[in-house]
């Protein structure tokens, strides 16, 4: 059983190799990466790090400064865009791609097919965003299907909720959000961005005066929730005819779509702001024409868990809980022990959890505003790569250590690698496309990436094994997290080491884990995997397992009955 592994790639950052850098600077200054920039070469790299899928972010269509408008694309107004390049979550158009990535603008979706046809031939699977919850302020779709009518066209504006219509409308309010419309961000008079009546916006905003530190640049869609009627909030998910919601219909249209182009999954933002009703019937309507899809969501409530995977979810985030647990544990925050909760909290939907250390929403963890050091976060990669079954995601430069400590202009110096501006990551640029400015130490990480992805999914005893908690026999153990990987035929001793010193740990291994695991007692000589060298080790109940762990590394014991 293949262990599914996502490199998730901000695709318009990826291939660009202009190196200006100039902060809030146009295409034109800093450039762009192409889609074409993303070949064979490059994704068998992608592939021989030991990933399964990528997930190409920001594909289709969104709010930019930039402007196409000879080859028939309507401009954006600049005030309700965030940066020149603007985010790939607020989207122009469903049914087109972002023009920035194609070498010939007119040939976009070819381009972006070709794409996903050298994924494939690089045997990668294609993972792409659904961007369910809401849209830019100005969307309108010149590239959707004949017969497709477009979001909002026969939306009653009079209504503040109406079933049929596909948006949110305040009564007779002009748009009047928190921040000035009549300038740009470089500061030139324009005219005022004008929305009469007002949408609500996509966090939920339901006014007419969202303030800068909101989605403003976007607008909610309506599922079929009345979030202001008298008792605070109802759903209406039929009419009297018993028809779904228009926007039901019309958001699986698009899925469809997508699906039709050859990719092999979504990953579905916000995936919770819109009803569990909706995935239910969208994901069973997709599964029907397009069977092998899957569908990863950005859940972040534990309550909702089940509720989301019930209703059609293959994988969700586990955010709150792995993630933020891991990260306090890399920064000397907690206990390595609280790694078990966290687990213990997802045991009955185990396979369902989706692992990550970063992402283009999250802080990179060599950063400033996190661990400080690319290499604190290898124990991390370990456990969450290794510890059981589900996928795991990394966000491209991770492997090379990338800082995100640029302030690239909408973005400023905040840990986080921008989704707002045109920029080029250095990381990428000599990773993927000048290797020999790659440093040793950024070379290391790329090898430990490799070496523990890798062992993911050549390892039968992590893609297809069983996985024992060693820490409750092991209460002394706070910056090392210890645990077994087995299928009666192999096993792994794993120990990873959250410290910054070399740590020789004492491992008691209980008659339940070996028996568990069906594993034979006895001396051995242990293959370690990351540094190939053979240990001595006594595999009983009765004798404690010793050895030492690298500073901010870990051990990865194979021992073969």
């Amino acid at each position: 059983m293949e262990k599914i592994i996502i490199y998730q790639m901000f695709t318009r950052l990826f291939g660009n190799k202009n190196v200006n850098r100039r902060v809030n600077a146009s295409i034109a200054e800093n450039g762009v990466g192409k889609f074409n920039d993303i070949d064979l070469t490059v994704l068998r790299r992608i592939k021989k790090l030991g990933c399964t899928h990528v997930w190409f972010t920001g594909v289709i269509r969104h709010g930019s400064a930039t402007d196409y408008t000879q080859y028939g694309i309507p401009k954006n107004h600049p005030a309700i865009i965030k940066g020149k390049a603007g985010s790939p979550y607020a989207i122009m158009d469903y049914y087109d791609v972002d023009p920035d990535m194609a070498t010939d603008v007119t040939k976009r979706m070819y381009e972006y097919e070709q794409l996903i046809a050298r994924a494939h031939k690089a045997g990668l699977k294609v993972i792409m965003d659904f961007v369910p919850n809401h849209v830019a302020r100005e969307y309108h779709s010149i590239c959707c299907q004949e017969g497709v009518k477009d979001l909002g066209a026969d939306d009653n504006k009079d209504w503040h909720f109406s079933v049929k219509n596909n948006f949110y409308y305040c009564w007779g309010q002009d748009f009047n959000p928190g921040f000035d419309t009549s300038h740009d961000s470089d500061g030139n008079t324009i005219e005022p961005y004008t929305e009469q009546p007002a949408k609500a916006t996509g966090n939920d905003v339901f006014s007419a005066q969202p303030g800068k530190n909101d989605w403003y640049e976007t607008v909610k869609l309506n599922y079929g929730i009345d979030y202001c009627d008298a008792g605070g909030r109802s759903e209406h998910f039929c009419d009297e005819e018993g028809n779904v919601p228009d926007t039901w219909f019309k958001m699986t249209q698009i899925l469809m779509f997508w699906a039709s182009k050859g990719i092999d999954g979504f990953r579905c933002d916000m995936a919770e702001m819109v009803p569990a009703a909706f995935w239910h019937y969208a994901t069973n309507e997709v599964r029907e024409a397009y069977p092998w899809i899957n569908f990863i969501g950005e859940v972040y409530d534990p309550n909702q868990y089940r509720n989301y995977i019930h209703a059609g979810f293959d994988y969700l985030y586990d955010k709150v809980g792995m993630y933020d647990t891991v990260r306090a544990v890399t920064c000397g925050q907690c206990s390595a022990q609280e790694i078990t909760r966290q687990w213990q909290a997802t045991e009955d939907i185990k396979d369902k959890m989706l692992y990550f250390l970063e992402n283009h929403d999250e802080q990179r963890i060599a950063s400033d505003f996190f661990a400080g050091s690319a290499e604190k976060g290898i124990p991390a990669l370990i456990v969450s790569a290794l510890l059981r079954n589900n996928p795991f995601m990394l966000y491209a430069g991770e492997e090379f250590g990338e800082k995100g400590m640029d302030a690239e202009g909408f973005s400023g110096c905040d840990g986080r690698t921008t989704i707002f501006d045109y920029w080029c990551v250095d990381t990428l640029r000599k990773g993927y496309y000048s290797r020999k400015e790659l440093s040793k130490e950024e070379k290391a990480l790329e090898k430990i990436h490799s070496q523990v992805l890798n062992i993911a999914n050549s390892e039968t005893s992590v893609s297809d094994g069983q996985f024992f908690d060693l820490m409750y026999v092991n209460p002394h153990l706070h910056k090392q997290y210890a645990f077994m990987r087995g299928n009666g035929k192999e096993m792994l001793l794993i120990t990873a080491n959250f410290s910054d010193s070399n740590e020789t740990v004492e491992l008691h291994i209980p008659a339940t884990a070996l028996d568990y695991l069906r594993a034979k007692r006895g001396k051995y000589k242990a293959k370690e995997l990351l540094s190939k060298k053979d240990i001595s080790l006594n595999l009983s109940e009765d004798k404690s397992a010793k050895f030492t762990v690298p500073a901010n590394s870990g051990v990865i014991l194979k021992i073969v009955f």
